[in-house]
Protein backbone atom coordinates (compact mmCIF):
# COMPACT_ATOMS: atom_id res chain seq x y z
CA UNK A 1 0.00 0.00 0.00
CA UNK A 2 1.68 3.57 -0.78
CA UNK A 3 1.98 5.59 1.94
CA UNK A 4 0.19 9.31 2.01
CA UNK A 5 3.35 11.17 1.04
CA UNK A 6 3.66 9.27 -2.05
CA UNK A 7 0.37 9.51 -3.06
CA UNK A 8 0.35 13.42 -2.60
CA UNK A 9 3.63 13.72 -4.09
CA UNK A 10 2.04 11.47 -7.46
CA UNK A 11 -1.00 13.47 -7.28
CA UNK A 12 0.07 17.13 -7.21
CA UNK A 13 3.02 16.27 -10.12
CA UNK A 14 0.19 15.13 -12.06
CA UNK A 15 -2.07 18.27 -11.28
CA UNK A 16 1.02 20.30 -12.18
CA UNK A 17 1.73 18.79 -15.16
CA UNK A 18 -1.28 18.95 -16.72
CA UNK A 19 -3.65 22.03 -15.32
CA UNK A 20 -1.86 24.22 -18.63
CA UNK A 21 -1.76 21.90 -20.73
CA UNK A 22 -4.84 20.68 -23.29
CA UNK A 23 -4.88 17.53 -21.72
CA UNK A 24 -7.16 17.90 -18.70
CA UNK A 25 -5.66 17.63 -15.61
CA UNK A 26 -9.18 16.39 -13.82
CA UNK A 27 -9.25 13.72 -16.09
CA UNK A 28 -5.30 12.40 -15.53
CA UNK A 29 -6.18 12.96 -11.65
CA UNK A 30 -9.38 10.31 -12.37
CA UNK A 31 -7.36 8.22 -13.84
CA UNK A 32 -4.61 8.11 -11.15
CA UNK A 33 -6.90 7.96 -8.52
CA UNK A 34 -8.23 4.33 -9.58
CA UNK A 35 -4.23 3.24 -8.49
CA UNK A 36 -3.40 5.63 -6.15
CA UNK A 37 -5.57 7.08 -3.95
CA UNK A 38 -6.34 8.12 -0.16
CA UNK A 39 -8.25 5.48 1.93
CA UNK A 40 -10.61 8.27 2.85
CA UNK A 41 -12.76 9.37 0.26
CA UNK A 42 -13.96 12.56 1.36
CA UNK A 43 -10.48 13.99 1.71
CA UNK A 44 -9.37 12.46 -1.35
CA UNK A 45 -11.84 14.44 -3.19
CA UNK A 46 -10.80 17.44 -1.12
CA UNK A 47 -7.21 16.80 -2.28
CA UNK A 48 -7.70 17.00 -5.60
CA UNK A 49 -9.43 20.63 -5.51
CA UNK A 50 -7.07 22.02 -2.60
CA UNK A 51 -4.16 20.79 -4.94
CA UNK A 52 -5.63 23.02 -8.05
CA UNK A 53 -5.10 26.42 -6.03
CA UNK A 54 -1.37 25.78 -6.00
CA UNK A 55 -1.38 25.20 -9.99
CA UNK A 56 -3.64 28.61 -9.54
CA UNK A 57 -0.48 30.44 -7.36
CA UNK A 58 2.29 29.42 -10.20
CA UNK A 59 0.05 31.49 -12.85
CA UNK A 60 -0.12 34.36 -10.49
CA UNK A 61 3.41 34.44 -10.29
CA UNK A 62 4.81 33.58 -13.46
CA UNK A 63 2.31 36.31 -15.62
CA UNK A 64 2.78 38.68 -12.20
CA UNK A 65 4.15 41.75 -14.21
CA UNK A 66 1.46 40.61 -16.57
CA UNK A 67 -1.42 40.81 -14.24
CA UNK A 68 -0.51 43.58 -11.79
CA UNK A 69 -1.98 46.20 -12.71
CA UNK A 70 -0.98 49.32 -10.48
CA UNK A 71 2.18 51.23 -12.33
CA UNK A 72 4.26 52.10 -8.96
CA UNK A 73 6.60 53.80 -10.88
CA UNK A 74 3.42 56.77 -12.90
CA UNK A 75 1.52 56.08 -9.74
CA UNK A 76 -1.32 55.22 -11.33
CA UNK A 77 -3.30 51.78 -12.55
CA UNK A 78 -1.80 50.36 -16.11
CA UNK A 79 -4.71 50.72 -18.77
CA UNK A 80 -3.83 47.45 -20.71
CA UNK A 81 -3.46 45.21 -17.74
CA UNK A 82 -6.57 46.02 -16.37
CA UNK A 83 -8.08 45.50 -20.04
CA UNK A 84 -6.77 42.24 -19.35
CA UNK A 85 -8.54 41.64 -15.92
CA UNK A 86 -11.57 43.17 -17.57
CA UNK A 87 -11.80 40.70 -20.74
CA UNK A 88 -10.66 37.62 -18.21
CA UNK A 89 -13.60 38.36 -15.90
CA UNK A 90 -15.84 38.83 -19.47
CA UNK A 91 -14.71 35.10 -20.46
CA UNK A 92 -15.47 33.57 -16.95
CA UNK A 93 -18.63 34.73 -16.73
CA UNK A 94 -20.16 31.66 -19.11
CA UNK A 95 -18.39 28.97 -16.59
CA UNK A 96 -19.54 30.58 -13.48
CA UNK A 97 -23.33 30.61 -14.81
CA UNK A 98 -23.34 27.20 -16.18
CA UNK A 99 -21.14 25.80 -13.78
CA UNK A 100 -23.42 26.66 -11.14
CA UNK A 101 -26.37 25.33 -13.35
CA UNK A 102 -24.88 21.74 -14.49
CA UNK A 103 -22.36 21.32 -11.42
CA UNK A 104 -24.55 17.98 -9.57
CA UNK A 105 -25.23 16.64 -12.62
CA UNK A 106 -21.77 16.39 -13.24
CA UNK A 107 -20.43 15.18 -10.32
CA UNK A 108 -23.12 12.46 -10.06
CA UNK A 109 -23.15 11.10 -13.67
CA UNK A 110 -19.92 12.14 -15.54
CA UNK A 111 -17.05 11.55 -13.37
CA UNK A 112 -15.94 8.41 -14.81
CA UNK A 113 -13.38 6.70 -16.84
CA UNK A 114 -15.24 6.32 -20.00
CA UNK A 115 -15.74 9.60 -19.93
CA UNK A 116 -12.51 10.82 -19.34
CA UNK A 117 -11.63 8.46 -22.29
CA UNK A 118 -14.31 9.64 -24.98
CA UNK A 119 -13.49 13.07 -24.05
CA UNK A 120 -9.81 12.94 -24.85
CA UNK A 121 -10.14 11.60 -27.86
CA UNK A 122 -12.67 13.66 -29.54
CA UNK A 123 -10.48 16.53 -27.83
CA UNK A 124 -7.33 15.17 -29.68
CA UNK A 125 -9.01 14.94 -33.16
CA UNK A 126 -10.37 18.55 -32.23
CA UNK A 127 -7.23 19.50 -31.70
CA UNK A 128 -5.72 18.08 -35.01
CA UNK A 129 -8.35 19.42 -36.93
CA UNK A 130 -8.15 23.01 -35.75
CA UNK A 131 -4.38 22.87 -36.58
CA UNK A 132 -5.02 21.75 -39.53
CA UNK A 133 -7.77 24.34 -41.01
CA UNK A 134 -7.04 27.46 -38.77
CA UNK A 135 -3.40 28.21 -39.60
CA UNK A 136 -3.52 32.09 -40.31
CA UNK A 137 -4.35 33.86 -37.13
CA UNK A 138 -5.15 37.69 -37.34
CA UNK A 139 -5.02 38.32 -33.16
CA UNK A 140 -1.31 38.50 -31.66
CA UNK A 141 -1.81 40.06 -28.67
CA UNK A 142 -4.74 40.17 -25.71
CA UNK A 143 -4.92 43.50 -26.55
CA UNK A 144 -6.17 42.73 -29.80
CA UNK A 145 -8.80 40.40 -28.63
CA UNK A 146 -12.71 42.01 -28.13
CA UNK A 147 -14.95 41.35 -25.23
CA UNK A 148 -16.91 39.38 -27.37
CA UNK A 149 -14.70 36.86 -28.50
CA UNK A 150 -13.53 37.04 -24.94
CA UNK A 151 -17.09 35.64 -24.14
CA UNK A 152 -16.54 33.25 -26.78
CA UNK A 153 -13.78 32.02 -25.57
CA UNK A 154 -15.74 31.31 -22.21
CA UNK A 155 -18.42 29.34 -23.85
CA UNK A 156 -15.67 27.34 -25.05
CA UNK A 157 -14.22 26.76 -21.84
CA UNK A 158 -17.46 25.60 -20.74
CA UNK A 159 -16.67 22.49 -22.37
CA UNK A 160 -13.95 21.06 -19.97
CA UNK A 161 -16.98 20.97 -17.59
CA UNK A 162 -16.99 17.40 -19.43
CA UNK A 163 -14.33 15.08 -17.32
CA UNK A 164 -11.71 14.79 -19.73
CA UNK A 165 -12.47 17.57 -22.21
CA UNK A 166 -9.63 19.82 -20.53
CA UNK A 167 -10.17 23.64 -19.36
CA UNK A 168 -7.07 24.80 -21.09
CA UNK A 169 -7.63 22.51 -24.19
CA UNK A 170 -11.36 24.57 -25.07
CA UNK A 171 -10.27 27.60 -24.48
CA UNK A 172 -7.35 27.15 -26.71
CA UNK A 173 -9.19 25.68 -29.42
CA UNK A 174 -11.86 28.37 -28.99
CA UNK A 175 -9.11 31.19 -29.27
CA UNK A 176 -7.29 29.32 -32.08
CA UNK A 177 -10.78 29.13 -34.34
CA UNK A 178 -11.60 32.94 -33.58
CA UNK A 179 -8.24 33.79 -35.06
CA UNK A 180 -6.16 33.98 -32.20
CA UNK A 181 -2.50 32.92 -32.38
CA UNK A 182 -0.65 30.02 -30.36
CA UNK A 183 0.90 32.14 -28.06
CA UNK A 184 -2.40 34.55 -27.10
CA UNK A 185 -4.54 31.48 -26.90
CA UNK A 186 -2.67 30.00 -24.76
CA UNK A 187 -2.09 33.15 -22.61
CA UNK A 188 -5.42 34.07 -22.48
CA UNK A 189 -6.28 30.24 -21.04
CA UNK A 190 -3.69 30.77 -18.02
CA UNK A 191 -5.63 34.07 -17.14
CA UNK A 192 -9.11 32.53 -17.83
CA UNK A 193 -7.42 29.57 -15.20
CA UNK A 194 -7.42 31.95 -12.28
CA UNK A 195 -10.93 32.84 -12.03
CA UNK A 196 -12.23 29.55 -12.74
CA UNK A 197 -10.56 27.56 -10.77
CA UNK A 198 -10.49 29.93 -7.96
CA UNK A 199 -14.24 29.87 -8.26
CA UNK A 200 -14.63 25.91 -8.56
CA UNK A 201 -12.30 25.31 -6.10
CA UNK A 202 -13.24 27.63 -3.50
CA UNK A 203 -17.18 25.99 -3.78
CA UNK A 204 -16.13 22.90 -3.16
CA UNK A 205 -14.24 23.27 -0.32
CA UNK A 206 -16.86 24.97 1.27
CA UNK A 207 -19.42 22.77 0.15
CA UNK A 208 -17.25 19.89 1.22
CA UNK A 209 -15.47 21.54 4.42
CA UNK A 210 -14.49 19.10 6.82
CA UNK A 211 -12.20 19.40 10.05
CA UNK A 212 -8.72 18.64 8.67
CA UNK A 213 -6.08 17.19 11.93
CA UNK A 214 -2.49 18.28 11.63
CA UNK A 215 -1.44 15.23 9.58
CA UNK A 216 -3.82 16.16 6.87
CA UNK A 217 -2.84 19.69 6.79
CA UNK A 218 0.70 18.38 6.23
CA UNK A 219 -0.49 16.59 3.26
CA UNK A 220 -2.36 18.87 1.76
CA UNK A 221 0.48 21.34 2.35
CA UNK A 222 3.15 19.12 0.77
CA UNK A 223 0.38 18.51 -2.66
CA UNK A 224 -0.20 22.31 -2.75
CA UNK A 225 3.83 22.82 -3.24
CA UNK A 226 4.25 20.07 -5.50
CA UNK A 227 1.44 21.25 -7.63
CA UNK A 228 3.01 24.88 -7.50
CA UNK A 229 6.46 24.24 -8.21
CA UNK A 230 5.85 21.71 -11.03
CA UNK A 231 2.80 24.00 -12.41
CA UNK A 232 5.25 26.90 -12.77
CA UNK A 233 8.08 25.16 -14.59
CA UNK A 234 5.43 23.44 -17.12
CA UNK A 235 4.23 26.92 -17.16
CA UNK A 236 8.01 28.39 -18.13
CA UNK A 237 8.14 25.51 -20.94
CA UNK A 238 4.82 25.00 -22.38
CA UNK A 239 5.13 29.12 -23.19
CA UNK A 240 8.91 28.56 -24.88
CA UNK A 241 7.70 25.23 -26.55
CA UNK A 242 4.25 27.06 -28.23
CA UNK A 243 6.60 30.04 -30.08
CA UNK A 244 8.47 27.24 -32.87
CA UNK A 245 5.35 24.13 -32.13
CA UNK A 246 1.86 23.88 -32.55
CA UNK A 247 -0.41 21.78 -30.53
CA UNK A 248 -0.22 18.90 -32.91
CA UNK A 249 1.63 16.27 -29.99
CA UNK A 250 -0.81 17.17 -27.73
CA UNK A 251 -3.76 15.85 -30.29
CA UNK A 252 -1.77 12.96 -31.22
CA UNK A 253 -0.81 12.09 -26.97
CA UNK A 254 -5.13 12.18 -26.41
CA UNK A 255 -6.17 9.98 -28.36
CA UNK A 256 -3.61 7.76 -27.68
CA UNK A 257 -4.25 8.20 -24.30
CA UNK A 258 -7.86 7.86 -24.93
CA UNK A 259 -7.73 4.80 -26.45
CA UNK A 260 -5.49 2.73 -23.97
CA UNK A 261 -8.03 3.77 -21.29
CA UNK A 262 -10.94 2.39 -23.15
CA UNK A 263 -8.77 -0.50 -23.78
CA UNK A 264 -7.75 -1.65 -20.12
CA UNK A 265 -11.36 -0.84 -19.11
CA UNK A 266 -12.48 -3.47 -21.70
CA UNK A 267 -10.16 -5.69 -21.19
CA UNK A 268 -9.98 -6.00 -16.81
CA UNK A 269 -13.72 -6.87 -16.85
Amino acid sequence: MMSDWLIALILGIVEGLTEFLPVSSTGHLILVNEFASFQDKEFSQTFDMFIQVGAILSVLIYFWKRLWIFDKDAGHIDRDKLDIWLKTIVGVIPALALGYLFKDFIEEHLLNSFVVAISLIVGGVLLLFIEKQFTRPVIHSLRDLSYGKAFSIGLCQCLAMIPGVSRSASSIIGGLALGLNRVTAAEFSFFLAIPTLTAASAYFLIRHAMGFNAYQFLILSFGFAVSFIVAYLVIAVFMKFIKTNNFVSFGIYRIILGTAILLYFYFSK
